[in-house]
């Protein structure tokens, strides 16, 4: 099940899928990857500077994970361009969720966070 949300010109969706070739539910390691495209809707560019994702996973457990850009960049996005990659998570239950947000930065230095809709990792046929 996908999430979106669109702060100030800025669309990011994401497209979860469970893992299995990396998952091993036998030690309790459940991994998920989850495509993120970000589209720049508005009218003014804007550049991603660092990521906040929060994971939570199904007894409680919540994991913060904070850093500079996303898969090693900090994509600069103009009115209309899109940027698109797949990053993966592990958890040690069948299902969790996670959200978060992008910091973003105008030309003339402005930031704001670019929501993550939460969207659910879930294991298929589990049972919730």
């Amino acid at each position: 099940m996908s999430s979106s949300a669109t702060t100030d010109g800025i669309r990011i969706t994401v497209k979860p899928a469970y893992w299995p070739e990396r998952s091993a539910p036998e030690s309790g390691q459940f991994a998920f990857m989850y495509t993120v495209e970000i589209v720049n809707e508005g009218d003014a560019p804007a550049q991603l500077k660092a990521r906040h994702w929060v994971i939570t996973d199904a007894s409680g457990k919540v994991e913060e994970v904070r850093g500079e850009g996303v898969v090693g960049r900090q994509p600069h996005l103009g009115p209309g361009e899109r940027f698109e990659y797949t990053s993966w998570a592990m958890l040690r239950t069948p299902f969790g969720t996670m959200r978060g947000s992008y910091d973003m930065v105008r030309p003339d230095g402005t930031r704001f966070d670019a929501r993550i809709a939460e969207f659910a990792l879930t294991l298929p046929n589990a049972l919730h």
